[in-house]
């Protein structure tokens, strides 16, 4: 069974596809540009071998011409040199502006060639084919595209809502443990904001989830992928309620740029971004008393570190105040209680200084 999840945004309207198998359907699925002649597929080598020949397969019964480029995997791939190697090959296809870029990956393939198609020729059609878990549930939706600098995550980048998000639950099943770990992580955060049930799901069937049960993924991205919906329906831009989108973000994106990008996953990062979050709720009195423990208690369940960081303070405040979410100081998104969060003002730096050193 197919679900189709609307994101509403006017003119830029467009669905959310969840299914199983639903990747050969993408001719279908997709609604493409009248006059476009090529697609070019954005990918790395692995998804390739495992799904470029189908999603080609579909776009050509679109009627459309295919081309392929290959990107290298992991966050450093997001850059400037990776992203004027593919500004490069689209000009030899050569991609005109009708025709439409395919972003075929986890979220680094997402947000680089959602970039690429957001420069290309002032703008060009993008069809986001998630392959990761953290990528369906979050970053293929909502149109945030981009690429990183040395000085922090995605701080050179575009809105550009894509024509459809074509979420193939199967996928998940090829996805390395870690990785689909690492999305539950993801995951949790639409719990802690939004929609408790995620957290029940997590907290009853956490073999299965770790495991790659499609019935329970499919749940779980059948859900995030609709709290992430209508939180971009509401705010595309990020002026107000998707900030909340952001829960765990600020000390996880310190973390990320602090080690490389090659110590944690993203949905690792935002775990420990989490606890820390859950911590200064509680210590400031606005978080219900226990949500540090239950955070910590679902984390450990999907096999997620909740300890064991050392970093300076000094250093997170420093990546930190670069976070393009900072305004007038550090903001925190802090969760009153499963469901339910809010966006806070910088808080005393001391209190902020003794979390992260327990989180060692």
């Amino acid at each position: 069974m197919t679900t189709a999840i609307p994101v509403h945004l006017g003119a830029r309207s467009y669905d959310i596809h969840v299914g199983a198998g639903i990747l050969d359907q993408l001719d279908e699925l997709v609604p493409w540009p009248t006059h476009a002649r090529t697609a070019v597929v954005i990918t790395n080598g692995v998804v390739a071998d495992h799904y470029g020949g189908r999603v080609a397969a579909a776009i050509e019964r679109a009627g459309l011409v295919v081309r392929s480029i290959r990107v290298p995997d992991g966050e450093q791939a997001k850059s400037t040199d990776t992203l004027a190697q593919i500004w490069q090959r689209m000009a030899g296809v050569p991609l005109l502006r009708d025709d439409v870029v395919i972003a075929l990956g986890g979220g680094v393939v997402g947000d680089l060639a959602g970039f690429a198609a957001a420069t290309w020729n002032r703008g060009v059609a993008l069809v986001q084919v998630p392959t990761t878990l953290l990528a369906q549930v979050d970053s293929a939706i909502g149109g945030k595209t981009g690429i990183n600098l040395a000085q922090g995550k995605n701080l050179v980048g575009a809105f550009h809502q894509p024509l459809a998000v074509i979420s193939d639950v199967e996928v998940l099943a090829t996805l390395p443990s870690r990785e689909r770990r690492a999305g539950l992580g993801e995951v949790a955060k639409y719990g802690f904001i939004a929609d408790p049930v995620v957290l029940d799901l997590l907290e009853d069937r956490p073999g299965s989830a770790t495991a790659g049960d499609p019935a329970v993924l499919a749940e779980i991205v059948r859900r995030g992928s609709t709290v992430k919906a209508e939180v971009v329906s509401e705010d595309e831009f990020e002026s107000g309620r998707r900030a909340l989108l952001n829960y765990g973000h600020t000390i996880g994106h310190a973390i990320e740029s602090l080690t490389a990008y090659d110590t944690y996953r993203h949905g690792e990062a935002v775990g420990l971004g989490m606890v820390a979050a859950a911590q200064l709720g509680e210590r400031l009195g606005i978080s219900e008393p226990g949500l540090a423990d239950r955070t910590i208690s679902v984390l450990d369940g999907l096999g997620l570190p909740t300890r064991g960081l050392r970093l300076d303070p000094r250093d997170v405040w420093q990546v930190m105040a670069r976070d393009k979410k900072a305004r007038d100081g550090v903001r925190f998104i802090i969760s009153e209680r499963p469901g339910k969060a809010i966006v806070i003002d910088e808080p005393r730096r001391s209190l902020v200084d003794d979390i992260i050193r327990g989180l060692a």
